[in-house]
């Protein structure tokens, strides 16, 4: 360890403690807090921050409240991304307006960056497979390639915190939020790829180009048979269970220097009885995670607009909770004027001490300091393209991709595709996929060349659509049928079966969860985990026999909803 990297903690606490001494209680209060704006440049108009927060711009929502952070996103409703230049301007602007407020403190601005089916900033930017994706490739450099090149070009952009990765072990096959976001259903495969990228995220350069690292969802949301986004999972493993299964990639994470750990809105009954959900559970942030882990960076909360943790509690008293528990970071809360109002009261009323706002604003400051969000705020607006989406991190990334794709079932041996006769490529997409319309049959069909026609279907194809595919099989040679959540949807596998009907080969390809060749029996079946266009290449490789087929299982595939029914165990994989 270098003397610098010795020195660093006490010249960062140092920073803290002189800045905390000029802060009022609302100063710090606001640090605590990492909103949501509407727009695509801090000056913008957008109803939705008038709506949210009586203001009409990201900038005044900043210098209104003060808050420590903003977060990014690229759904139907705040919208905030354009393309990488937009946003390294976007950045400045939001910084400006924070370094003009009474504390005179920068942002740390975030975005959940995960890669998959969870990726906020899309092309010209480099995008990147699924974590399960990288569990089938096994490689832990890979996922280290994988993370720096996104902090790096995060960074570029003026993001310092992204979201990832994903430490949840996917041990529920019917998990309906998680999936294919985990690396693995094992908790030794999981811990060694979490730490991998956290290693890449935070050092594969100087503080001033890397992003603060979030493991996610503490203590693990794996085995969640329901949507926190929607309600309250309940986990009913043992302590002992959990200990074996969801804490490694956790304490991996810790053990790596990860500088923030994401809250689950899930209760564990094992762990703490009384039924509140982790992000407000006192025997959770702090018993385990800040006593039994030994981890005192920051912890921040899932979404606060999520139902998960809005259950049981009034907006108001969830921040304050939260903070009780253990909790550093209010990511999200749905009424921004209440949750600081409810944590300034709270203090006023002697509920919570100033110090214990001390003490959450002195980690959120030190992580400013130790990324060089301080040394270096804004983003070299003229420097973007050097870094984001270059033609050697879309190399490196396409080269690890073409790694993961995963054959499960050959019988009848129609793999690498023979001649050059036409090949259908037809079903699911999804051309209203929040903030990135996906097509993956298009970009197969692109990706296979002119012999290949595509024909998307739809995530619920209606008869129409199965019968113009089933008309475009009869011209035919091979049919390649992209399917996601077959247990859910019977359109989809009514398609499927009528492709099988036409009498052509077919091969069924699982492009989110690998877990749908437990519903339909088609004589091929490969896994790749994800659906973006960097997958569907290394996809086409594949069919083509340009690549072999390497990705092995990074989870069991059980035959239809029963775990205890195994279709092909961890580990499967075959090649040629």
């Amino acid at each position: 360890m270098t003397p610098q990297a010795v020195r660093q903690p006490d010249e960062a606490a140092a920073y803290a403690t002189r800045t905390l001494a000029g802060m009022s209680l609302e100063q710090k209060v606001g640090q605590l807090f990492v909103a949501d704006v509407w727009g695509k440049s801090a000056d913008e108009v957008n109803a939705g921050n008038q709506k949210k927060y009586g203001v009409d711009t990201p900038a005044q929502v900043v210098r209104r409240y003060g808050v420590g952070g903003v977060i990014y996103f690229n759904n139907a409703g705040t919208d905030n991304v354009d393309n990488p230049a937009q946003l390294a301007r976007f950045s400045n602007g939001l910084q400006r307006a924070a370094l003009g407020t009474g504390a005179r403190l920068p942002l740390i601005i975030s975005t959940d960056q995960e890669g998959g089916r969870v990726t906020r900033i899309g092309a010209p930017a480099t995008e990147y497979p699924s974590n399960m994706a990288i569990g089938a490739g096994r490689d832990a450099g890979d996922a280290r390639t994988l993370a720096a090149i996104s902090g790096h070009e995060l960074r570029a952009m003026g993001i310092g915190q992204d979201f990832a990765p994903d430490a949840d072990v996917n041990s529920n096959p019917l998990n309906p939020v998680i999936g294919s976001r985990s690396f693995s259903a094992d908790p030794a495969l999981a811990s060694k790829l979490v730490a991998a990228e956290i290693d890449g995220y935070q050092r594969s350069g100087a503080p001033t180009e890397t992003v603060a690292s979030a493991a996610k969802h503490f203590p693990g949301h794996g085995d969640a048979a329901e949507d926190s986004h929607t309600g309250l999972p309940v986990i009913k493993r043992s302590a002992e269970e959990w200990r074996k299964i969801d804490m490694p990639p956790f304490q991996a994470a810790v053990d790596a220097g990860i500088d923030v750990i994401m809250s689950a809105h899930i209760t564990v009954p094992s762990l703490d009885p009384s039924g509140e959900p982790a992000t407000l559970s006192k025997p959770i942030m702090t018993g385990l995670l800040r006593d039994e882990l030994h981890f005192d960076g920051v912890v921040v909360t899932d979404s606060l607009q999520m139902e998960g943790v809005r259950k049981l509690h009034p907006d108001a008293e969830v921040p304050v909770l939260a903070l009780e528990a253990g909790v550093d970071q209010m990511l999200m809360p749905p009424d921004l004027t209440v949750a600081v109002k409810g944590v300034v009261d709270a203090v006023h009323s002697g509920r919570l001490t100033e110090q214990r706002v001390d003490q959450s604003v002195t980690r959120i400051l030190k992580l400013k300091y130790k990324r060089g969000i301080l040394a270096k705020p804004f983003a070299d607006e003229a420097a973007v393209d050097k870094t984001v989406g270059t033609r050697r991190n879309l190399d490196q990334i396409q080269k690890l991709t073409d790694r993961t794709p995963t054959l499960l079932r050959d019988d009848k041996k129609a793999l690498p595709l023979r001649g050059n006769g036409p090949v259908l490529v037809a079903g699911w997409n999804n051309p209203a996929y929040p903030g990135y319309p996906s097509d993956p049959v298009t970009s197969l069909a692109k990706a296979l060349g002119p012999r290949a026609k595509a024909v998307p279907t739809g995530a619920s194809p209606a008869q129409a659509k199965i019968d113009e595919a089933v008309a475009a099989a009869k011209g035919a040679e091979t049919v390649v049928v992209l399917t996601n959540g077959l247990r859910t949807s019977a359109p989809q596998r009514a398609l499927v079966e009528a492709l099988k009907a036409t009498g052509k080969p077919v091969v069924a390809v699982a492009v989110q969860e690998p877990y749908d060749p437990g519903f339909a029996d088609v004589p091929t079946w490969l896994a790749t985990y994800d659906w973006r266009d960097v997958t569907m290449k290394s996809l086409a490789k594949v069919l083509t026999g340009q690549n072999k087929p390497m990705g092995k299982l990074p989870v069991t595939v059980p035959t239809g909803a029963d775990p205890a029914k195994v279709l092909y165990p961890f580990g499967h994989g075959l090649s040629w």
